[in-house]
């Protein structure tokens, strides 16, 4: 698996996790790499960095989103598909340092991918709106 499979997996379970709201973390993670036979040790080191990282670090996270929609929105508008990619690229760019350029361009293939038709222009803006803010 290149480093987009990987990504594109991790933000596959990520979402899962979103929509099924379950505690054990763990076991959606041991069943999922069963499930899809991950053997790829770097696959699976990846994934289940990225998502217990995520978990750990979700309140910050989920206030840098609240904090760049527009003021009319809220987080229950944004739909799961778009709060997950932005989840992952921030996560990303926030904890992993990986360059920004690469996290939000994938990003926006996911958003093009497995979105709407407004999803890779409103995650683009909100991750620019984030990088921009870092920097």
């Amino acid at each position: 698996m290149n480093r987009t499979e990987i990504r594109e997996t991790t933000f596959q379970l990520l979402y899962s996790i979103e929509i099924q709201k379950q505690e054990d973390i763990s076991k959606q993670i041991e069943f999922y790499l069963e499930a899809n036979e991950i053997e790829d040790d770097k696959a699976k080191k990846y994934i289940e960095d990225a998502v217990y990282g995520i978990e750990k670090n979700k309140e910050e996270i989920e206030e840098m989103i609240k904090k760049n929609l527009k003021s009319e929105w809220k987080m229950e508008r944004v739909s799961k598909i778009d709060i997950t990619i932005l989840k992952l690229a921030i996560y990303e760019i926030k904890f992993k340092e990986i360059p920004y350029k690469i996290a939000i361009n994938e990003a926006v293939e996911l958003a093009k991918k497995y979105g709407e038709e407004v999803s890779k222009n409103f995650v683009n803006g909100i991750l620019a709106s984030i990088v921009k803010e870092q920097n």
